[in-house]
C-alpha cells in the first residue's frame, strides 16, 4: 500500500466503492465522481494490465487500447513491483486463465 494516499478521505472513498453492489451502481457513482476522461484512463490502464498479465506485447497493446508506451510501462511497473492489486482482481474475477 502506498502510504502517500492512506488517509481518512481515501478510506471513506474506498468504503463507498465497496458499498456498491452492481455494475450499474458503479456506473452511477463513477459518473458522479470522475470526468469521462478519467474513467476512460482508468479503464484503459486496467485493459493494459490485463493484456500485459496475459503476455501480450507492447505493439499489440498500443494497437488495441490506444495507450501510450509510457502508460504501458507504468502499468507494467505496477504489475511487477506494485501492491498486486491488479493480480488480485484478475484472480477474483476469474480472469487468470
Amino acid at each position: 500500500m502506498n502510504p502517500k494516499i492512506k488517509n481518512k478521505s481515501t478510506d471513506r472513498l474506498f468504503k463507498a466503492i465497496l458499498s456498491l453492489e452492481t455494475v450499474e451502481e458503479c456506473y452511477h457513482f463513477f459518473d458522479d465522481l470522475c470526468t469521462v476522461q478519467e474513467m476512460k484512463a482508468m479503464a484503459q490502464r486496467y485493459a493494459v494490465a490485463k493484456m500485459l498479465h496475459d503476455g501480450e506485447i507492447y505493439n499489440d497493446i498500443v494497437k488495441e487500447t490506444g495507450a501510450s508506451t509510457a502508460t504501458i510501462s507504468r502499468v507494467n511497473r505496477s504489475l511487477n513491483y506494485g501492491s498486486e492489486g491488479y493480480s488480485l482482481t484478475f484472480e477474483r474475477l476469474g480472469e487468470d486463465e
